[in-house]
């Protein structure tokens, strides 16, 4: 090998060194908060301010986390929304409550996703580029203390919207709630919650923690404003001009964070707002984002337009 061969071959790695390094040591670590307004509410309401929390999938150390999930109270959301994979530890339930701290004693709602019930394992995060992670989870039983996890949102007073509807009052807006448990490991159980939405609420929220269209469909079709999401981590790595690589759902890329509207198709009689969060954490076994920070979303809701 010559020795252009061979510093070409060096520069390579210092670069991907040096990518690697920004994607688990700064980027994974530099939390922000996405700010989007969503006319969903009736004419004439006051603003309603709803934070998104997702997928922190935490772990013993993340203290930098810790941190940031401590500063949210200053948001002063009127309603906190936590779609699932909170925890990948044992260890980890007492410490996010504590983080979540004062944002508990706010009106809250939440759902599992897969992590909150089976720890982390190691896999080879490519192949996520032609089959989703679903099938690892059917392998075991539960080891994760997602009871612990849920009595502890429960005993706040957050509602629990795994396959179950319900009515919340949020200051003086009546908000009917709906909610599937995780559709990536098979435990959603939409019949449970079907039905036409109230019209007389002042908003219809679907929760979720995988944005399946399937069961999107049937939220849109029963009648539901604004549905939240996470599970997709943004891609998690995405590419510099073209986004998301996978999104380890049946959510298609483009779709895979932020507000979007569902169904996306043109000349549709009925849609809702979609939200799907990038969420905040990552797996222990892939601790890395790239061009994809860890977020959390502020939605401004406003009255519908026209």
């Amino acid at each position: 090998m010559g020795m252009r061969q061979k510093g070409m071959l060096g520069a390579t790695a210092i670069t991907g060194a040096a990518v690697l390094g920004y994607a688990a040591v700064i980027e994974r670590n530099w939390f922000t908060v996405r700010r989007h307004q969503v006319p969903v509410l009736p004419a004439g309401s006051k603003p309603l301010r709803l934070l998104h929390i997702s997928d922190a999938h935490l772990t013993p150390g993340r203290h930098r986390m810790l941190s940031f999930l401590r500063t949210l109270d200053a948001l002063e959301p009127d309603l906190v929304v936590n779609t699932g994979d909170s925890i990948a530890h044992k260890q980890a339930v007492t410490p996010l409550l504590d983080a979540l701290g004062p944002l508990l004693d706010r009106p809250g709602v939440f759902v599992f996703g897969s992590n909150d019930l089976y720890s982390p394992r190691p896999k080879n995060p490519t192949s996520y580029l032609w089959r989703t992670s679903a099938e690892e989870h059917r392998r075991h039983v539960p080891d994760l203390p997602w009871a612990e996890l849920g009595a502890g949102m429960e005993a706040a007073g957050w509602l629990n919207a795994n396959n179950y509807r319900s009515r919340i009052k949020v200051g003086d807006f009546d908000i009917e709630v709906a909610g599937v448990h995780d559709s990536h490991i098979a435990r959603d159980r939409y019949d449970r919650i079907a039905g036409k939405a109230d019209r007389t609420a002042d908003l219809r929220l679907g929760v979720m923690h995988s944005p399946e269209p399937t069961i999107m469909d049937r939220f849109v079709a029963d009648g539901f404003d604004l549905l939240l999401a996470g599970h997709t981590h943004g891609g998690q790595v995405c590419l510099p001009g073209f986004g998301t690589l996978v999104t380890n759902c049946g959510i298609e890329p483009a779709r895979a964070r932020g507000l979007h509207q569902h169904p996306a198709g043109p000349g549709l009689h009925r849609r809702a707002f979609l939200h799907v969060s990038a969420g905040l954490g990552t797996s222990p076994y892939a601790p890395v984002r790239f061009f994809c920070r860890p977020e959390v979303a502020l939605l401004t809701l406003v009255p519908k337009i026209g």
